[in-house]
């Protein structure tokens, strides 16, 4: 088994994870957000806004599969 598989099996076992704990990780996902956005001092807040978003949502559409 290569390397590409181990990371392969990792990334799978890594959505299945998040897929099961998707509630968990919308809290989590806000408070990187947060982060992000007072260190670079809201510049960016509306593209971070949009990418937590598409964050929450890919984490909910694991859930649905």
């Amino acid at each position: 088994m290569g390397l590409f598989d181990n990371l392969k099996d990792a990334a799978g076992k890594a959505a299945e994870l998040a897929s099961e704990h998707a509630d968990k990780l919308d809290p989590l996902v806000d408070k990187v957000g947060d982060v992000v956005d007072e260190r670079t001092e809201g510049k960016y807040a509306q593209h971070i806004d949009k990418v937590q978003d598409a964050a929450k949502k890919a984490l909910h559409e694991q859930v649905q599969k």
